[in-house]
Order: structure tokens, then C-alpha cells, then sequence
């Protein structure tokens, strides 16, 4: 894993203005619908420096008022991350306050936690918030897909460390904006200079097409919980 807490440097890619592949990617990340700008995190839940952002991240979107939108990125060298991000979208499935919430709390315990007693962890939470934990957390493998889903965008894209955080903005069709945020302590003046760069926001859609209903499960919005 890199870190690069010391970088100086914005990454500032625009749809029409390469045809490199990494430029291409980049256009991928677009705020969800109804919002001007989001944060997009990849984020391994093992990882130590994303248990530093992520209360940075979750703080700085409920200032400015704009989604988060989390990937799971767990990396190969992490014991635990995987099966961790697959509990995170077990509880997404009962709301998405509730997966923030143990996202924030594996975090708060991640020195504490190990591959062999994540799971009293995951019950401990579960306990906690009066959520029955199940033998079998994903029987259909659903879950794992998402996660696995969630790696290969980023890979797509060349995220090659977490937490790789972008402040994403609607630029328009033709000129999506994405800065990569290298220096956290930027990240509030990022997403100001953002919101007066971005387009009016499209208002969301009341009965979304399947495609869209699909990011939107993807989407966490800001909860009061996960600031």
C-alpha cells in the first residue's frame, strides 16, 4: 500500500480533453443523480490510513451537504478486509445508516480486530444495534459480487492504494470533473471550488430504470450517525 499524505498535487481529468485510457476511467466516477458533487472514497476496511479519512470524509460531506459514495477496494495483503466489506453490505441491506455506522465502528476497533475473532466483532455490533447476525451472511453470494464489483472499478480506473478519495463533480455530459485528494486537509476547499464549477443538479428520478436503481444501491448517503 502506498501512502502519499505528503503529495501536493490535484489530478484534474476532463472527458473531452485526452483520450488516454486513465482519463477515459476517470469519467466513470459522476456524482449521483440529484446532487451536483459527492465525495467517492475506495476504502479497505483494514486498512489504517482509511480509518484516519473516514471521519474526515463523512465530516466534510455533512458541512457541504453532498453524498458519499464508498467502494470496496479490500487489498490482497489484508487477512480480514474482504470478508469485513461483505458484512458492510450485509447490513447495507438493512439500511444504509446502519452500514456506515459499522463501517465506522470496525474502524474505531480495527487494531482489535483479527481474521480469527472478526466475527465476535460483527456480533458485538450487531448486538449493539439489534440486529440478529445470521449463520449465513450471504448465501446467494450477492454480497461478494458487489464487493468483487467494487474492486474491479477501481482497478479500471487504477486505484492502486486506500484510501483514494475524488471529489467528483457534474460538469455537464460532455465535461464530467473529478479531482483526485491528495492532501486531506484541502478536502473542504476542493469541494467548494467544485460546487462553482458543476453544473445545476439533475433532479432524481421518482421511478428509476433498473440500471439506475443499481447505482443508487451503491450511493451512501450522509447520515448523522457516520459524520
Amino acid at each position: 500500500m502506498k501512502v502519499r499524505l505528503n503529495w501536493v498535487f490535484i489530478s484534474l481529468f476532463t472527458l473531452g480533453l485526452s483520450a488516454t485510457a486513465l482519463a477515459a476511467d476517470a469519467s466513470l466516477l459522476k456524482p449521483p443523480r440529484g446532487a451536483k458533487v459527492a465525495i467517492v472514497m475506495f476504502e479497505d476496511l483494514q486498512c489504517p490510513d482509511c480509518s484516519k479519512a473516514y471521519s474526515i470524509v463523512w465530516e466534510a460531506a455533512n458541512t457541504h451537504k453532498i453524498p458519499v459514495v464508498l467502494h470496496d477496494f479490500p487489498l490482497p495483503m489484508h487477512n480480514w478486509a474482504f470478508e469485513a466489506a461483505v458484512w458492510a453490505r450485509f447490513f447495507d441491506k438493512t439500511s444504509a445508516d446502519l452500514g456506515n455506522a459499522f463501517r465506522k465502528f470496525i474502524y474505531a476497533n480495527q487494531i482489535q480486530v483479527t481474521r480469527d475473532n472478526l466475527l465476535q466483532w460483527v456480533q458485538k455490533f450487531g448486538d449493539d444495534n439489534k440486529t440478529a447476525i445470521p449463520l449465513a451472511k450471504d448465501p446467494d453470494g450477492k454480497l461478494k459480487e458487489l464487493v468483487q464489483a467494487d474492486y474491479s472499478l477501481g482497478q479500471r480506473i487504477g486505484v492502486e492504494h486506500t484510501p483514494t478519495i475524488w471529489v467528483v463533480g457534474n460538469g455537464g455530459v460532455s465535461q464530467p470533473l473529478v479531482e483526485e485528494v491528495k492532501v486531506r486537509e484541502k478536502l473542504g476547499q476542493m469541494i467548494e471550488e467544485m460546487l462553482s464549477k458543476a453544473q445545476p443538479a439533475v433532479a432524481a428520478q421518482v421511478n428509476p430504470t433498473p440500471k439506475a436503481a443499481a447505482r443508487k444501491k451503491s450511493i451512501v448517503k450522509t447520515p448523522k450517525k457516520a459524520g
